[in-house]
This record gives C-alpha cells, structure tokens and sequence, in this order.
C-alpha cells in the first residue's frame, strides 16, 4: 500500500468501505450533487439488533490499498455505486458493460453493487433489476436514499455470513493463512503437511490461528459486535505474541485500541471531519458509564462465543475484568503496535497512518506533549518517492494535527511548507492560488493578524522577523496571482505594523518597492475581498506620519464670534436660578472634555493643528492630508507637506470650511503617502493627546476687512492690552495736530454687513490727554449700509493729539545752564536739541518719561479701534464679531509755554502773558484769537500777550449731581479745574503752524494755568464799574475839556453770596512819565469838586451801589485816576482779588473858545 489515508482515525475501523464513482461522462456538478445524499446514509440499525453498521464512502480510492483488505478489512472496499447518465436504449448495453468493467477492478472484494442510471426512460428501465436504479434526471430521484439503505442492508448480509463462516472454523480444520502483499512470495511453495517441519507446521498454524482470529475481530467491529472483537483481539495478540508475528501483532493492537476508542469516546475522534455521533442503540445500555479512565471490559473465554455472538450467559461477569482498554493502555498499545509497524518497510503507510490515528486520540485526552511525539515519529516515516500533490496534502494534514494539540505555531510551520510546496520548482504549473490560501491560514500560528488595529494594542507579539518573512510572501504570491491590490494591501500592513523592526535599508526597499506597486494600482481605504471569502481591512498609515497632539484651533481674533451679552444672561438665567451649583459644574466639566468651548462659522477657514513627525531615514512627501469630519457638512481643504528624515515634533495645519451648522467632530485625517490613500482616526491612534475634537458652528456671519490711508506699523501695542489687533497703523504727529484716518471698510464674506458699532481704547495711561485724541461721525457710514458683499464703505476718524504744553522749571534750569535768557536772563546761545540734565541734582540715566517738560522726548500714544459687526443668519442668533485696528501715534512737542502770568487790564478784562517756546527744527508762527501771528526760529524763544475777557467761573457747578454725595472732593476740584481750563482754551484759540511743512495745530494752556492765573482771569465777585461822565472807561480814553466839570460815578455790584461793605474809596490822579516814573503831585492841575473820598453803603447779596463825585482839570494832558481802598476791616475780610477797578484814562483837551 502506498497512499495514505491522513484522514483516518480510530472510529473508522468499524465501517464498511463502499466506493462511488461515475460511469462515462457525467457533469462534476451532478456527480456530487448524487454523492452528498448517498454519503448521507452513513448507519444504519440492523433489523431485529441493536447493532448499527457503519459506511464510509469514498469517491476515489486506490485499487493497490484494497490488497490490504485481509490485513485490516475497513481497507477493503466491500460497496460499488456507480453513477451514469444515460440518454436512449441504444447506449444502454454499452453502459452496463462499463458498468461491470468498474466492477472486476475491486471484484475480489466486493459484497454487492449498484448503478444509478439518469436520464433512461422507457422499456429499458421498467425491467424489474436489484444492481440497478433508474432515474428520468438528477431532480427526480426522491428514492436514492431508500436505494442506499437497501445496499447497506445487503452488505449486511454478506458481512455477517462472512463473520459466522470465519468466526464457526473448528481447530480440527485447516485455517488458510492470512497475508499481505508482500508476504506472499515468502510463503510460495512451504509444505506446511511435511513431518520434517513439524516445529515450523505448529508455529504456522499458530501464526494462521491468530491472523484469523484478528481478521475475525474486525469483522465482528465492523458488524458492531463490540464485545466480540475484544475477545478475538485479545486472543489474537496472546497467539501472535507467541510466534512473534509483529506486523500482525501490531494490526491486532490497533483493533483493540480501535474498539478500545470506540467505547470510550462515541463522539469520534476525527473532529469535524471524521466525527460520527452513533446512535445510542449502537451501544450497550452502560456504555455511557463506563467512559472513564480503568473501565472495565469482560474478558470472554472463546467457549461463550456463539454464532450469534457473546453468550447471554455471560452477561452477568460484565465489568469484571480487564478486557477492554482504559485510556492510557490505549496510548501504550498505540506506541507498541507502531514500534512493530516500524520493522517493516513495506508498512509505512500502516505506521503513519497509526500515528495520526494515535495523535486524534490524544487530542481527546488533552495530551499535546505526547501528541507531538506521535507526530515528530510521522514526520520521519520513510515513504515512497511522493508526488508534489501528495507532499501538499501531508504537510497540510500535519499541520492541521498540530493545530488540533494546540501547537499553533508549529501546525503554521507545515502550512506554509505545504505553501511552498504548491509552487515548488518542479511543478510546471505553480498554485499560487493554492500558495496564497494556505499562507494566510499560517497568520494565527505566528502570532499575526490582517487586522492592523490589532497590533495597536500592546506590546508586539510574536516573532517579527518570521512574521515579516510571510508578509513578504504573502506579496509575492498576489502579485503572481495577479491581484496587485492585495499586494500594496500586504505591503502597507508590513510597513505599517512591521516598522519599528525594519532596518533603515529595508524601509527604503519596502517604500520603494511600494511606490512601484502603487504606480500600477493605488492603495485604497476599500475592504478587499479574499479568494476564500473572508476579507482584508484596510491599512491607514497612522504611523506615517505618526501624530502626537491634535488641537482644534480658535478661529483668529477678527473672526471669533460672540454672544451678545442680554442673550447670554437669558440663557444662563434660564438654567439655574443659582450663581454657582456643584451639580452643574461637574455636567459642565464632562462636557468641556468633548466639546471646546469657542466656536466655529459656517462658511470660514478653520483649522486644526497636528504635531507630526517623520519616523522615516529619509525625507518624506505627504500628499492630499486633510481633515475627516461628521456632523456636519465639510469641505476639507488638502494639503501636501514634506517632511525631514526623522524630524521632531513638527506643527502642521489642516484647514476647511463647514457648509452647515450644527455640532462637528473631527474624527481624525487622511493622507496619500507613496500612493496609499489612508483615513487615519483619533480613535485608533495610540498616545494621541487633544482637548476636543468635538465643537459648535454657528450660523454664517459677515467678514469685515479694512484698509487705511496710514501706512502699516512695525511697532506692536503694548503686551499687557490684552486686546489682538488685525492692523497697526502708525503716524507722526506734532502736539497739537489734527490728522484724519480714513478707514475703508469692506465686506470680503458672503453675507451682508447689517449692524456696526465703534468704540475706542486708549493704552497709553503715563500721558495726559486733553480733548478728544480719537472722534468720529459714524451717521455717514451707517447711510451706506446694509452692505453687500464686496461692497466698501468709508469711515472717517479725526486724530488729535493734545498733550500738556507746559514746561516745567527742570528745563528753565537748563535752559539757564545753556545761557538762554528766560524771564531775565541774558540770551545768548542757540536751542539745543538734547537738553543736558543737571549733574548735582538728576541722575546720569533719567529713565525715560522721568522729564515730562523734555522737548526732545517723542510721546508715544497708543489706542485701538474696535469695530463691532454683524448681520445675516449669524445676528439673528445674537452673534456678532469684533474687528481691532491698533493705533501708534508718536507725538513729538511743538510749542511750549514756559511761563504764565497776568495783567489786569480792567475789571473785565487782563492781559494774559505767555512765554512760548519753539521746540521744533522749522520755523514755527504761533497765533491766538485776535491776535497778530508770532513768529518763532527753531529754537527761539518769545513772549506774547493776550488780551481776554475775564471768565464767571462761578457758573459751573461746585457739586455735580450726577457725582452723588460720595464723590471724592479731590476729584470733584480737579474735574472743576479741568473745566475752566477748557473754557480758557477755547476762548484763546492758540494756535500754531509750521509754514515749510504745511502743518497747523492747537496749543492749549490748560496744563499751566495755576490757581493764582485762575483767580486773575476770574471775575471777581464784586463786579466794579467806573463811568465818567455817564460812560465807561474801560476801553479808551475818556475825553474832557479843561475846566469843565468832569463827573465820576463808581458803582457796584455785589454777586457773591454774603453782604459785603460799607467801603471807602479815595481817587488819586497821576501822570505817566513813560519812563518808569508816575507823578502824584497835580494839586495845581486837578481839583476835585468836593471831597476826593468815595463811601459806599453796605451791599446786599445781588444788590447794587453808586458813588458820585467831580473832577475839574486845569491843563491839557493825559491823566489817569488811581482809585484806592482804604484799609478798614471791611476790605481786610475780602481777598485782594475782590478789589480790582478798571484804570481810568483821562484825556483834557483845551476849552472850545
């Protein structure tokens, strides 16, 4: 026997072999179609029995194992089917003809036969005939079973004679001797009956007894005469044992194993396979009991053998003595039947096909160890010059034994020999096909999976330079399969899960080798179906690049939305009615781990930011990388990026822009890298850190864009703002200039821009501002609204930067170290830019702004513009969008008042005297209301006089009501002083220019003006009046005729709260010598008509009170009356300031003739 049955097992010495196979030409389809229902009939209950008979069927078998059928008689094959298709009576003879031809192939051993005729119909088939059944087709066979059955029983029948006739041999008669094939030519021409070889004629005889008993043995198996073959096994061996007939020894111990298994295991032991579960009639009544370890089996004397089997007698001593074998004796048994199996050469199909038998049965019991042992001696069992189909099926039935023990890793091994096997050199036709199934069927035993989320968890497993072995055969045999997908899917997953163990040159051939494949057919995200059925999941790449940090990112601050504060304060109200609750800041905090608390817009470029890098020895080109996204409708927009070899940490941004509004969720990203498009998640990339990846879109709002007429600044606002600005702007003005910015605003969204508010903020906090530095119109803008997009509107902003003009006595010392004449001084050097400071009393390096009055120190002023917008869906939702443009302005000092200081001039005018500075390197002309421009050189320094109308300061409020009684009294003087000042500034109206340059501005005085210049430009509470001759000589001379009466009335009117007088008043005239001297003694050139003292009465709060007196003047000339008070304690109470008369100017003219 040469071909082995690796599907063999225990149990199946028990059936009966019966063959089907077709005659002529019939279809594979309905060969099988007819087989699957025959080897349906696989036992069958023997009438009036509790027997039950086995079948195995076989569609092919070798007609050189039926030679064994003496030896063990499941090898004989006792059944034919024949199949044929057969379509007119002409073509019937010759089918049977066929049909007995496939008969004398297995003639010598055949029971009983049957042939199945298709498609016959007529006179032919109406023949009544037992070895033949007719059928009009393969559809209307509804009796094919009952036909099966029927065969079986016959089978039976002849079996059981067989038995009775085998098992009835008296001692007396001559036993022939059994033998195998290739004992005959060793047994030709022995004369067993000669006297001489009496010793060698009992030994024969012995070894003829126990052949037949063994061959009994099996009959009884197979007739499901369980009890039976025992005995005749057991007598067997003890009479083979004796003349050592070891190949036949060896049969007998693997009967008694056989049945041994049967009764122990009625579940089979040939797995799914080869498992029969027999019917619980096949057995006796206790067998279920005694399936355990050391059952017991009786052991019967060969007298109790009847021809109906184990005398009833008999029964009772069941159970009491070891007849049957228990578990273990079945493995030593197993062991030594093999070992006399090994000492024939011709029997090696018998002790492979032992040890596979062996190693089921040890699989039952759950002994690996051992197993492999059987299986390690089946691997070396020396058979004939097998072909290549016959090597693929031994290493493969090797490989499935070892996974049945558990070895999985070994069965993988024989598998993937099997594998190679099917594309050895020497078959002209190679199976990669065949090579590739039974590769993948190796994954599991090396510890590997197609599966590339499963080598995301956890450390590695298995060994990876076997594993990378049989990946890289894997894409060998799709290519020569001819599926270049499967291909790049095999070698994404190796350069994918294998990178950390691929050298840097075997990167660069995998990649390489990859590219090329890609080339011809990209990789792609689609599931790949196998040839066998199951399918292959796609392959991302997470690791090319491997990400670190995903991060959401706020849109820039122009663009962040925000809520409208009373929709805000609605929307909390209506949740709590508390300020803080534990419970709600818990819930708040669970979802602040999913979604990000900014939002997105709809329409807008957002963006999210990963920390990549390369783990690759050479540069890396990462094509269309963009973002995955549910939720909502989003339009990724792709990116390509090139990465170093092995870079660190490098930042990259994915952008898109949603389409709708809603709740998005960025999932994670895809990329195209050496041609393998992969869709990467968050969720399956190991050791990602993110804050959310889940945030809220709202509705679509407008975007505003501006544009100014100043140019851009390189200077940034001050860090500590606070405020992000889109545009810094910057301009250089004097102190005291004026500029307009003009602002272009422009709608670059797609909805229009319906609603805008401005508002301004000021940075700078070390400078004193006066006035408005930034105002506006913002009517004229909001006319041109709604606008549209691509629409621009024009918005206007005055900037004027008004600082304190006044310079301090710091710079009159310097001024005086230099040698300029300063109220006195002599003047006799230029200005100097760089004031020097004062050696013993500043610090060499004054920190910057230390020198408020410095006219060489350039103010810096900045502030911010916000622009607050929206419109379209997004305001209707109460959002809106805040747009900053910073402004820088440096200021640098025009004009400055070094000195203040007044003159009286009447009681409702004074002379105002400034001391004006020109701090500028251009001529400079300095002008105030009424006045004649000054003219100042760089540098220069002058003095110039202005005539004001006094000021009632005692109209502005003392305490505001607005300010509430708590209002700082400190505070509430200031903000009165800073009112004077303006209304003092905006009668002056000082301004200045700078011809060369074309540039004017203001210049205030409201920084210098102390308390003494105040009380002078205030009107006094008692407001004098001095008329002469009915009118009032504030303004000219009053004009009189020499000796003419001139009368003089002095009058006045108390504003202040209290009552004030009596007064006395004394007039003195004098003359001006223009030289510094003022002469007193006229006696002889004025006189007064009656007395030259004035009294004035007691007047009340908001009275008036007059004084009449006369003058008479002798000479022609200018005269001026000095009116004086005495000091009596009425004018003591009152301050000096009170008491200020006009001067009067009287001018004598010569008397008309």
């Amino acid at each position: 026997m040469s071909v082995p049955d690796y599907m063999q097992c225990a149990e199946d010495h028990q059936t009966l072999l019966v063959v089907v196979q077709p005659v002529g030409i019939v279809s594979e389809e309905n060969f099988f179609k007819i087989y699957k229902r025959i080897s349906s009939v696989s036992q069958i209950s023997v009438r009036d029995s509790q027997r039950v008979l086995c079948i195995r069927y076989r569609h092919h078998y070798p007609p050189e194992n039926n030679e064994w059928g003496d030896f063990q008689t499941h090898r004989k094959v006792v059944g034919l089917i024949t199949i044929t298709d057969c379509f007119s009576a002409k073509d019937w003879p010759q089918t049977f003809e066929k049909f007995h031809v496939q008969k004398e192939i297995y003639g010598s051993t055949l029971y009983d036969s049957r042939l199945f005729v298709f498609g016959l119909q007529g006179e032919t088939t109406e023949q009544p005939r037992t070895d033949v059944a007719f059928y009009p087709n393969y559809e209307d066979c509804q009796t094919v079973e009952k036909r099966i059955e029927d065969f079986i029983e016959s089978l039976f029948i002849v079996l059981e004679s067989k038995r009775l006739d085998r098992a009835t041999d008296k001692s007396g008669d001559k036993i022939p001797l059994l033998c195998v094939p290739f004992e005959k030519k060793d047994f030709v021409g022995l004369d067993t009956d000669s006297s001489m070889l009496l010793g060698l004629k009992r030994h024969y005889k012995k070894r003829c007894q126990g052949r037949m008993r063994k061959h009994v043995g099996d009959l009884c198996l197979q007739a499901g005469m369980l009890q039976d073959s025992l005995v005749h096994y057991h007598m067997s061996v003890e009479l083979l044992r004796s003349v050592n007939d070891f190949l036949w020894l060896g049969a007998a111990l693997e009967g008694l194993c056989s049945a041994s298994v049967i009764y122990h295991y009625p579940g089979g032991t040939g797995g799914k396979t080869g498992a029969r579960r027999f019917q619980s009639s096949s057995l006796p009544a206790e067998a279920a009991n005694r399936h355990r370890p050391g059952a017991q089996e009786v052991l019967i004397d060969p007298g109790a053998l009847t021809t109906n089997g184990i005398n009833p007698d008999t029964s009772a001593e069941i159970g009491r003595a070891k007849n049957c074998l228990s578990p273990e004796d079945i493995i030593d048994k197993y062991k030594e039947a093999i070992s006399y199996y090994s000492k024939y050469k011709n029997a090696g199909v018998i002790e492979l096909e032992a040890c596979v038998k062996a190693v089921r049965v040890l699989a039952i019991q759950k002994r690996s160890m051992e197993a492999s042992e059987f299986l390690q001696n089946a691997v070396y069992i020396n058979l004939r010059q097998l072909s290549e189909e016959e090597k693929i099926q031994r290493y493969s039935i090797l490989s499935e034994l070892y996974e049945l023990i558990g070895f999985h890793r070994k069965s993988a091994f024989f598998k993937r020999v099997a594998a190679m096997q099917c594309v050895a050199p020497s078959i002209s036709e190679p199976g990669w096909r065949a090579c590739y199934k039974l590769l993948l069927e190796t994954l599991p035993g090396y510890s590997l999976s197609l599966d590339p989320e499963d080598f995301s968890k956890g450390t590695h497993r298995g060994w990876a330079a076997v594993q990378m072995r049989l990946l890289h055969e894997l894409v060998y045999a799709s290519r020569r399969m001819g599926n270049p997908a499967l291909s790049v899917r095999h070698l994404s997953f190796l350069l994918q899960t294998m990178l950390d163990f691929l050298s840097d040159q075997e990167k660069k051939d995998v990649t390489q080798s990859l590219e090329n494949y890609t080339c011809k057919c990209p990789g792609t995200m689609e599931l790949l179906t196998l040839p066998g059925g199951p399918t292959l999941p796609p392959v991302p790449f997470t690791k090319l690049p491997i990400v670190r940090r995903v991060k959401l990112l706020n849109l820039p601050a122009s663009l962040r939305p925000q809520k409208m504060k009373s929709l805000l304060g609605q929307n909390v109200s209506t949740k709590s009615p508390f300020i803080y609750s534990p419970i709600i800041a818990h819930n708040r905090g669970e979802e602040r781990n999913k979604k990000i608390d900014f939002q997105w817009v709809q329409g807008d470029v957002c963006e999210v930011q990963l920390m990549v890098y390369n783990p690759m020895p050479f540069e890396l080109r990462v094509e269309n990388m963009g973002l995955l996204t549910s939720g909502v409708e989003f339009e990724s927009l792709p990116a390509a990026l090139s990465l170093p070899a092995e870079s660190g940490l490098y930042p990259v941004t994915l952008v898109g822009v949603p389409q709708t509004t809603g709740t998005i969720t960025v999932n994670g990203y895809h990329t195209t890298v050496f041609g393998v498009f992969s869709d990467c998640l968050l969720d399956n990339l190991p050791g990602v850190k993110t804050s959310g990846s889940t945030v809220e879109v709202i509705p679509a709002l407008p975007r505003l864009q501006i544009s100014t007429s100043l140019p851009r600044s390189a200077h940034s606002l001050q860090p500590s703002s606070g405020d992000e600005t889109s545009t810094n702007v910057s301009v250089q003005l004097y102190n005291g200039e004026t500029q307009q910015l003009v602002i272009k605003l422009e709608n670059i969204g797609m909805e229009p821009l319906e609603k805008l508010e401005v508002t301004s903020k000021i940075l700078t906090t070390k400078e004193k501002l006066y006035g408005d530095f930034l105002s506006w119109n913002l009517e004229e803008t909001l006319a041109q609204f709604p606008l549209q997009p691509g629409k621009v509107a024009t918005f206007v902003v005055n900037i004027k930067v008004k600082l304190d003009f006044s310079c301090q006595e710091n710079l009159l010392q310097d001024l005086s170290d230099d040698g300029i004449s300063v109220s006195g001084f002599p003047l006799c050097s230029p200005f100097r830019q760089v004031v020097r400071p004062r050696v013993e009393s500043k610090p060499v390096n004054p920190p910057e702004g230390s020198k408020p009055g410095d006219p060489s120190h350039v103010k810096t002023l900045e502030a911010i513009l916000n622009f607050k917008y929206s419109g379209g869906p997004g305001h209707v939702e109460g959002y809106y969008r805040n747009l900053s443009l910073g402004l820088h302005v440096e200021a640098e000092p025009s004009v400055f008042f070094t000195r203040v200081s007044t003159l009286p001039a009447t009681s409702r005018q004074c002379h105002l005297l400034l001391d004006v500075f020109n701090s500028t390197e251009h001529e400079l002309a300095v002008r105030a209301r009424g006045n004649e421009e000054l003219t100042l050189h760089a540098g220069e320094y002058q003095r110039m006089a202005i005539q004001v109308d006094k000021f009632n300061f005692e109209s502005f409020p003392e305490s505001p009501g607005e300010k509430g009684q708590f209002a700082n009294p400190k505070q509430l003087e200031e903000e009165r002083q800073e009112a004077r000042g303006l209304e003092i500034d905006s009668k002056l109206d000082v301004h200045w220019r700078i011809p060369s340059l074309k540039r004017t501005g203001e210049a205030s005085v409201e920084g210098l003006l102390n308390q003494l210049v105040l009380e002078h430009l205030q009107l006094a509470p008692l407001q004098w009046d001095v008329l002469v001759d009915g009118q009032p000589c504030d303004c000219e001379a009053a004009a009189c005729r020499v000796g003419d009466p001139v009368c003089l009335e002095v009058r006045l009117t108390n504003r202040s709260p209290r009552s004030v007088g009596p007064f006395a008043l004394t007039v003195a005239p004098f003359q001006d010598h223009q030289n510094g001297v003022h002469n007193y003694d006229l006696h002889d050139a004025v006189s007064f008509v009656g007395s030259s003292t004035f009294y004035l009465d007691a007047v009340q709060p908001a009275g008036r009170s007059a004084c009449l007196g006369a003058l008479l003047f002798l000479y022609t000339g200018d005269f001026f009356l000095h009116i004086r008070f005495h000091q009596d304690s009425a004018s003591k109470e009152l301050p000096p300031s009170w008491f200020c008369l006009p001067s009067v100017h009287v001018r004598a003219l010569e008397a008309q003739a």
